[in-house]
């Protein structure tokens, strides 16, 4: 089984699979002082040819940290934005032809409350927990991309990667 270690999140490591911002306690331009304060277009996500966003909610649970399955779209890059627990996503840079990125995969320390936004054709699935039972998790996306624009590739025993403290 391979291995891969847990990465900080930070602009340099992440900024080849896309960007995020911290969505709780901004720290960029803003029109109006307290008791009003507007944080304006803070992120871009790619929908592709689509004008319609779907906000959907990934709910999850403890379990091992073993990254067994990987997915992409093709198309148009997805949000992912941790409520209420903090997270660890993989994520390895797109490729031709749905060939998997192997010895590529990274591991990113996502804090509750920060969204990520990856690029179109980035490797990626669902987070695990990171501290805590479960995580409830926002996924943006263009209505209807796990139908429509979702490669899936689920990896044989000795191809899956051990996430690694």
């Amino acid at each position: 089984m391979r291995e891969v270690k847990i990465e900080k999140l930070t602009l340099e490591s992440f900024k080849s699979y896309g960007c995020y911002e911290n969505m709780i306690n901004p720290d960029t331009y803003r029109f109006g002082q307290p008791p009003i304060e507007f944080y304006r277009d803070m992120l871009r996500l790619d929908l592709g040819s689509s004008t319609i966003a779907s906000f959907s909610i990934c709910r999850v649970e403890k379990r091992p940290e073993v990254i067994d399955i990987t997915e992409y779209h093709s198309s148009v890059g997805e949000g992912i934005l941790p409520l209420d627990s903090d997270i660890l996503i993989h994520a390895a840079n797109a490729t031709a032809n749905g060939v998997v990125p192997m010895d590529e995969f990274r591991v990113f320390s996502v804090p509750k409350g920060t969204l990520v936004v990856l690029k179109p054709g980035i490797w990626h699935h669902a987070p695990f927990v990171d501290g805590s039972d479960a995580a409830n998790v926002v996924i943006v996306l263009p209505e209807r991309t796990y139908a429509n624009d979702c490669e899936v590739v689920t990896f044989s025993e000795e191809d899956q990667i051990k996430i690694i403290r």
